[in-house]
């Protein structure tokens, strides 16, 4: 009988503790030997030449489920995610119905198990209405937190007052991810869209309506002794700012925001339209300012997909949002390769990070005991992103025709390798993540 079910030998091993050669061997899902690795398996992997970082985690996809499925659905989602490197993500409340009570959370708990092919958690919207089960519903299993919308959102999902979000704060004990764009001004400045110009996206959106909306937030963290997350942040202003208020706020950054600027709404038109929005290269630089120095935490996606039709409206009826969780490592791996962050900063702000911020179990490091998560990628290869490569339902991505050098060979999740060389070679075995503070 083999020692070990998987060994993964030669690799080029990127983790907390630096990069070199180790092999990675693999006992029923987890990681049972690392290092120079003697012994039987049932399968060897020579993983010469290419690099394998701990699994990469995308924090924040929208995969459509339930309600909107003609977009995305668990499925084709995370068959995206795992075609591109990635072996678990966060995904977010805005479905229909809104997964905003403990039933609507189950079900998709229960739609995800054993149907989609990463690992996966479940944000819960918080609102007006369910402040008060809000302790109860951040510790159920599978649970990613608690997500707020102060802007950028319809119905009971939409929190603008911080009376609000006030109560929120102070009925939960983990951290709380937040879309900070301040209501009151988008209703003010909707005079300032210019029919069929997406450019004047980031005109009405500005860098004040989410500055203001990002200081008002950590005011009230402060208020109340609390946690937050700022998701996607999309300017120079909101870097500098939670540089100084690091104790209470962590901060998200997507790789769109560090890629694209205001050329993209010429190239792409309302395929560019994203909430907060593209910005121009002085914005994006001062993100990347914030990748440099620490600030940045984690990157995250913002996987929201839209059929053609929808993104085809004429603006402002176009849809907001773009695929990205299929391209995340890629796109990433190219800026690694053109020196603008280190590969050992890649993986800190994909695994150690929403390790380190969220609290997963047993996820986020290539470490014996924790799961056998890993991205396996080829630094050499280059490649050009093409719309008939991604599996997504809305089936294409703003990166169409764009040359990459960087590019995920292999994805393997709780031991199984799922994605090979460019191909689905397991069924879906995706399971709920476990968080520390949700551990009964």
């Amino acid at each position: 009988m083999a020692q070990y079910d998987t060994i993964f030998k030669n690799a080029h091993v990127v983790n907390q503790d630096g990069e070199g050669l180790a092999d990675i061997a693999v006992k029923h899902g987890r990681i049972a030997a690392l290092g120079s690795v003697d012994g039987s398996a049932a399968e060897i992997v020579d993983c010469k030449g290419l690099h394998i970082l701990p699994g990469v985690i995308d924090t924040q996809v929208h995969f459509r489920e339930p309600g909107l499925t003609h977009k995305e659905d668990l499925e084709t989602g995370s068959l995206g995610a795992v075609m591109g490197g990635v072996t678990g993500v966060f995904e977010m409340p805005n479905t229909n119905p809104l997964t905003t009570s403990r039933e609507t959370f189950e079900a998709k708990i229960a739609a995800g198990t054993n149907r989609m092919h990463c690992d996966f958690a479940f944000y819960i919207g918080g609102t007006h209405d369910n402040v008060g089960e809000l302790a109860m519903l951040e510790k159920l299993p599978g649970c990613a937190g608690i997500k707020v919308f102060m802007g950028s959102s319809t119905g009971s999902l939409l929190v603008q007052d911080d009376a609000g979000v006030e109560a929120i704060l102070r009925a939960i004990s983990r951290r709380a991810a937040f879309h900070s764009e301040d209501e009151y001004m988008l209703e003010e400045r909707k005079h300032l869209r210019v029919p069929g110009d997406p450019s004047s996206h980031p005109v009405w959106r500005s860098p004040d309506v989410a500055m203001r909306c990002t200081t008002r937030l950590v005011n009230l963290a402060r208020k109340t002794g609390k946690r937050i997350h700022v998701l996607h942040i999309s300017t120079k202003e909101e870097i500098v700012y939670l540089a100084d208020h690091k104790d209470v706020a962590s901060v998200e950054v997507t790789p769109h925001h560090l890629t694209l600027d205001e050329t993209a709404y010429t190239r792409l038109g309302t395929y560019a339209q994203m909430n907060p929005p593209v910005r121009d290269k002085a914005h994006r630089e001062g993100i990347w300012k914030g990748v440099a120095n620490g600030v940045a935490d984690i990157l995250g996606s913002d996987h929201a997909p839209h059929t053609r039709a929808e993104k085809d409206h004429p603006y402002p009826e176009s849809h907001s949002g773009m695929t990205g969780v299929q391209t995340l490592v890629p796109t990433m791996l190219d800026h690694v390769n053109a020196g603008r962050l280190s590969l050992q900063r890649f993986v800190d702000m994909t695994s150690h990070g929403p390790n380190r911020l969220f609290g997963i179990a047993n996820k986020g490091r290539i470490a014996v005991g924790y799961d056998a998560d890993l991205t396996i990628v080829d630094m050499k290869r280059r490649e050009t992103i093409k719309n008939d490569w991604i599996r997504s339902r809305a089936g294409w991505t703003p990166y169409d025709g764009v040359s990459v050098t960087g590019w995920p060979v292999g994805t393997v999740v709780r031991g199984h390798k799922v994605m090979w060389q460019g191909e689905l070679v397991t069924p879906s075995k995706g399971q709920p993540m476990r968080f520390l503070e949700a551990l009964i």
